[in-house]
């Protein structure tokens, strides 16, 4: 039963970021200062976290990485 949840989960938050409606289903308006992207961001995260769950751990993409060393002083 959890797996279907998170899937569900995923799917209504990866449906919310694709947008079909061009803009007419949102939770909160783009256009509103500071807190018009929230509602992407929370989709974003529910959608890392279901890839999560089923082992895409695409979460090690926003890890910054070291710089590369040629061994120059």
């Amino acid at each position: 039963m959890k797996k279907v949840l998170v899937a569900l989960a995923g799917a209504l938050a990866f449906l919310y970021l694709v947008n079909p409606t061009f803009g007419v289903f949102e939770f909160l308006p783009d256009n509103l200062p500071l807190v018009g992207n929230i509602d992407e961001a929370t989709a974003t995260m529910v959608l890392l976290g279901a890839l999560r769950f089923f082992g895409w751990d695409l979460t090690k993409l926003f890890v910054k990485q070291g710089a590369l060393d040629f061994g120059r002083s």
